[in-house]
């Protein structure tokens, strides 16, 4: 019951449209822009950083949340559980069509919160990684694959992979919205990321 009502609360959470509602503050819809991912990274693209920042922000606080009322239900893996519906939500929102983005940065959020050690390790290793590469994008990639390295000095194996799910998880929303993306373009269209 723990884990049902976890993954409700958490699907919930991921639906919040964060992305496009400070889009739409400024005047753009990031579905009819870009790659149509109405997620942080289209965000910044059409944004800019000063005015994505919240997009990011709220993506990952979705995944946070999440997390802790996971958590506070059922233990670990109720929070485990409420971060993967929160990634789902996040891809399939229920207040947005059910047209979402891919759902990194609410496992970033997640995650944080799950492992909040190996977490702040991930972090400083991914904001060095961005400063010495100059790129938002290698530090934030730094950090999604610098959390289960952390975790298993910080963690035990059963963490680190419930890490790992939840990392797959993401990674075939990848594939399936690399795939629908390929389809709505047509033939001999370039990929979108």
């Amino acid at each position: 019951m723990e884990y049902a009502a976890a993954a409700v609360i958490g699907y919930m959470l991921g639906s919040i449209p964060a992305a496009l509602l400070v889009a739409r503050r400024y005047g753009v819809d990031l579905r009819a822009v870009g790659d149509g991912n109405p997620g942080a990274w289209n965000a910044l693209e059409h944004l800019g950083p000063r005015r994505a920042w919240p997009a990011f922000a709220g993506d990952g606080l979705k995944g946070v949340a999440a997390a802790l009322a996971g958590t506070a239900i059922g233990g670990h893996g109720a929070g485990v559980v409420a971060v993967a519906a929160a990634i789902l939500g996040h891809a399939f929102p229920a207040f947005a069509g059910l047209r979402g983005g891919k759902g990194v940065m609410t496992f970033v959020g997640g995650a944080l919160a799950l492992a909040p050690v190996a977490g702040v390790l991930a972090l400083a290793a991914g904001v060095l990684a961005g400063l010495f590469a100059r790129s938002l994008a290698v530090g934030a990639r730094v950090v999604v694959f610098a959390i289960p390295v952390a975790q298993l000095v910080t963690d035990g194996a059963h963490r680190v992979a419930a890490t790992g799910a939840l990392m797959c998880l993401v990674g075939a929303l990848f594939a399936v919205r690399g795939r629908s993306a390929r389809a709505r373009s047509g033939p001999g269209a370039a990929p979108t990321r």
